[in-house]
């Protein structure tokens, strides 16, 4: 028997279950932030449990440490640890060429950071996220509070030689406060629709004084594992040139479940 999952709850419990097989005992792993990335924390916290499987997260975010910790796992700086074997995260977007963008949920600094201090970077997403050209998630660009209408206005007057369909930027709001990430920052979002060279976009924009980090993900991912709604995963490896596809089975015996919502 299975769980009554929705089809894209299922997707993001498949992919985020699939991708725990790149972990073993004695690794030190990059623990994602956002909804998907929770599965993954918990599928770990799961194995820790069961399997008294071995391993330092490091988190990127503080909501990602206080559910690593609330579910067994040791957690780490990367300070502390310095390198990782292999960091696991969500993605808001990527396309065939595994770029990304990232920072929906406001922690796209820390995830970059840690995503390039590992060995790999494994994405894990359900299928609705994979797309042609990036740029209908608005690409966020994380900047220092001070004089941010400035950087606001810098980088709109910059997106008008740049290969994009849309150059709105706006202020991420929280309530009626500027949303405020865990380094202190604002995020401004750019409202793109679509984005025709990722590489030259990332560059540009990280000219920019007050912006601190964008969100595009370049030669960062070396795989992704894809989530159907039917239980499927197609697992793309980059570097090896290889593509998989297995049916995972979601079991009511599963104690994943009781760890609690997302």
């Amino acid at each position: 028997m299975t769980f009554d999952l929705s089809p894209i709850d299922r997707a993001k419990f498949v992919a985020a279950r699939r991708s725990c097989d790149f972990v073993e005992s004695g690794m030190r792993i990059g623990l994602g932030s956002g909804s998907t990335a929770a599965w993954m924390v918990r599928c770990l916290g799961e194995r820790v449990r069961n399997e008294g499987l071995d391993i330092v997260g490091v988190p990127t975010s503080s909501r990602t440490a206080d559910l690593a910790r609330q579910l067994g796992i040791r957690v780490a700086s990367l300070d502390e640890v310095k390198w990782l074997d292999v960091t696991i995260d969500g993605a808001d977007e990527f396309d065939e060429n595994l770029n990304l963008i990232k920072g929906g949920g406001g922690a796209s600094l820390q995830e970059k950071i840690v995503a390039t201090a590992s060995d790999r970077m494994v994405v894990i997403a359900d299928v609705a996220k994979e797309v042609k050209a990036l740029g209908a998630f608005p690409l966020p660009l994380e900047t220092v509070p001070f004089g941010w209408q400035t950087t606001k206005a810098l980088v709109e007057e910059t997106l008008v030689n740049m290969d994009v369909l849309g150059r709105e930027a706006t202020l991420r709001m929280n309530d009626d406060v500027p949303f405020v990430t865990d380094e202190g920052n604002y995020i401004l979002d750019l409202h793109l629709k679509r984005i025709g060279n990722p590489r030259q976009l990332s560059l540009v924009l990280n000219q920019i004084p007050g912006i601190v980090e964008n969100g595009l993900f370049i030669d960062i991912c070396d795989a992704v594992v894809i989530g159907h709604g039917d239980g499927t995963v197609e697992v793309r490896d980059f570097n090896a040139g290889t593509v998989t596809e297995e049916q995972i089975d979601i079991l009511e015996s599963d104690n994943i479940f009781a760890d609690g919502d997302d």
